[in-house]
């Protein structure tokens, strides 16, 4: 049987907007949507060994999350993992390591959820799963949403006193251009051993692939505005669409 790690990472405060790993959204504890697709994800693989590490240096956010996941295990962040510069693959290997050490087990996958993420399906985490099982050259599989701009056509760079495209191009249209994706920071899905050895912190190192989401307009939350906002496009999906109604209605009482 495959193990897999899940990691739900979160740090104390914020620069760019204060405890939003502890916000409460559309009415239930942000951090609780995350927690809540990991539990639909393990339940919907039966034929994995599944299990939930919460990584923060924050005591109300574990406090929070044993509440109503308390088989979630709490991993404290060393200080030196809390800046804003640090690699996310440097908490992802400390947690990872930690949880191996605890559990004298060596895991096949880690998958990072991120609590900041929470327009997320069950979905979503089991075909960015299926993707990286799926291909067993690739060392990472990471979520996207299509980009609204791309760099082919329609984004510009200032060039001395006049601005010119991103990337020079032929193209007069926007379906002629390559496709282009956002990075959303939802979901990661590493290899162990890639994971385990990188030393540089570079998601590149490894032969990426990607799986693409439901683009929200609003990829993660870093601002006060986009709390508002995604709240907003949130309750309408949690009315319209239940795959995305599923995870909220299974956030524990």
């Amino acid at each position: 049987m495959k193990r897999v790690l899940i990691t739900v990472c979160g740090r104390a405060g914020s620069k760019g907007f204060r405890n939003k790993n502890l916000k409460v959204f559309c009415g239930q504890p942000l951090v609780y949507y995350t927690l809540s697709a990991a539990e639909l994800f393990r339940r919907a693989r039966p034929d994995l060994s599944v299990e939930v590490a919460l990584n923060t240096d924050s005591p109300e956010l574990r406090a929070l999350t044993a509440q109503r996941y308390p088989e979630a295990v709490p991993v404290k962040r060393p200080q030196e993992l809390c800046g804003d510069t640090v690699p996310k693959m440097a908490v992802f290997q400390q947690t990872l390591a930690e949880m191996e050490r605890r559990g004298g087990c060596r895991y096949d996958y880690l998958i990072d959820l991120d609590i900041t993420s929470p327009i997320r399906r069950e979905g979503d985490v089991a075909g960015a799963f299926a993707a990286a099982e799926a291909r067993e050259d690739l060392d990472l599989v990471f979520s996207v949403a299509e980009a609204r701009r791309n760099p082919y056509f329609n984004m510009v760079k200032v060039v001395g006193d006049h601005v010119e495209k991103v990337i020079e191009s032929p193209y007069t249209a926007r379906q002629q251009a390559p496709a282009i994706y956002d990075l959303n920071a939802s979901i990661y899905v590493f290899r162990r051993d890639f994971l385990a050895e990188n030393r540089t912190g570079i998601l590149w190192d490894g032969k990426c692939g990607i799986y693409e989401m439901f683009d929200s307009g609003i990829l993660d939350i870093d601002s006060e505005a986009d709390y508002r906002l995604m709240e907003v496009v949130a309750r309408h999906l949690y009315d319209t669409a239940p795959e995305f109604a599923a995870v909220r209605e299974n956030i524990r009482g």
